[in-house]
């Protein structure tokens, strides 16, 4: 799983970052405008895939469908009768949730839920990309040709091959985690629970879920009846899992790490590498260093676009729940795999992340307007706020109420 999605990170990183260099030198143009040349280029970051398609084209057509998303049902009844339908209907729903219900929603970790977990947040997307009735316009073509235009005439044809090649590998950046690690550990998870539930009909643990707190070599001994952690001792990890989190943990382990050689003594070639793969770490992991003010929030534009709306903190997947079409999501930061969300959301701001983090381009691929890297958004806006999401100046300004 990791081989697998590590071995496509050099095709991932170098031929954006490289485009980056290259306009960047030829323009003056900033890489948050530069980027809106990729939308369109990644659309599983969207969620977009054939079983969607087939799945809001069929619903949108069958009135039977319709009128059982559209219902008021336990929204896991209602994903079991969809499937249940007979004919296309059903056949289409199972396809999709067959694709996406054992993927990780946020993380890479099994303590993280896979998206079946959450009929709830699954069923209120589904009916929004129904209401919706197609996935929005984008304007990257008009943005490349604006682009293009800034180029000198000398260099046009470069950048036609650097974007050609940018975009033709621009994907992978998130299918590497759609199609691998999220996949892979959703449905070692869903294998887990399955063990914890046998584990805590006989009694040995306390609580499903807590099984996933035991390390690979335990799990078998429990499972083989032979001695392990107790009961209460795995009860205890799950607590203090599930009570901490990742800004608890130091920035780095042991000493800091140096700065990357200064690559101005390279030959061209290497040179060229490792400034494009330097453009891209700095556009996947850095935050903006901008101050803010009272009730004004700076980070870096991801996404163009003005939206106002309800602001909705949430920590992670089990707040999924809450989430309700037109909110903003503040969150500190996402993966790939919450982009079943995406039919819900008017807007993205969050805490930690660059112009190539997961969440800018999920939010540029959307099209929905989008703020990353604001360091405080959690911390600063409350849950329910009216917040104004400018993804082109990259501010979020948050109510007065």
């Amino acid at each position: 799983m990791i081989y697998q999605h590590m071995r496509f990170t050099g095709g991932a990183m170098l031929p954006t970052g490289d485009l980056l260099a290259h306009v960047g030198d030829w323009t003056d143009l900033s890489p948050a405008h530069l980027l809106g040349m990729m939308q369109g280029a990644a659309p599983v970051s969207a969620g977009a895939s054939a079983e969607f398609e087939r799945l809001i084209a069929t619903v949108t057509d069958d009135r039977s469908a319709r009128q059982l998303l559209e219902s008021d049902g336990e929204p896991a009844e209602v994903l079991e009768e969809l499937r249940a339908l007979a004919g296309e209907a059903g056949a289409a729903t199972s396809a999709y949730l067959d694709l996406v219900g054992y993927r990780l929603l946020d993380g890479f970790d099994i303590g993280g839920r896979y998206a079946l977990e959450l009929p709830d947040a699954l069923v209120r997307a589904i009916r929004a990309a129904v209401e919706a009735g197609g996935t929005p316009e984008s304007d990257a073509d008009e943005r490349i040709a604006e682009v293009r235009a800034k180029v000198p005439e000398q260099h046009q044809a470069q950048f036609d091959e650097l974007l050609g090649e940018a975009r033709l590998m621009y994907r992978l950046r998130d299918e590497r985690g759609v199609y691998s690690d999220i996949w892979a550990s959703g449905i070692m998870r869903r294998a887990v629970l399955g063990g914890g539930r046998r584990l805590a009909g006989k009694g040995r643990i306390h609580d499903a879920e807590h099984f996933v707190d035991a390390g690979f070599d335990e799990m078998r001994a429990l499972l083989s009846g032979a001695d392990g952690p107790s009961a209460d001792e795995l009860a205890e990890r799950f607590e203090w899992r599930t009570s901490h989190d990742a800004k608890e943990a130091p920035a780095a382990l042991g000493p800091e790490p140096p700065p990357p050689p200064d690559p101005s003594g390279l030959p061209p070639a290497p040179a060229r590498v490792m400034r494009a793969i330097g453009i891209t770490i700095g556009a996947m992991f850095g935050s903006s260093e901008e101050e803010h003010e009272e009730h004004l929030l700076r980070g870096l534009g991801a996404s163009g676009g003005v939206y106002e709306g309800p602001a909705r903190r949430v920590s992670g997947p089990s707040e999924f729940d809450r989430i309700v079409k037109g909110d903003v999501l503040v969150t500190e930061s996402t993966t790939e795999a919450f982009n079943i969300l995406l039919p819900l959301l008017g807007g993205i701001v969050t805490d930690s992340g660059g112009l190539l983090s997961h969440s800018a381009i999920v939010a540029r691929e959307y099209g929905i307007p989008g703020v990353v890297g604001t360091r405080e958004a959690t911390e600063r806006i409350a849950d329910g706020t009216t917040v104004r999401v400018d993804g082109d100046a990259g501010e979020v300004t948050v109510q007065a109420k």
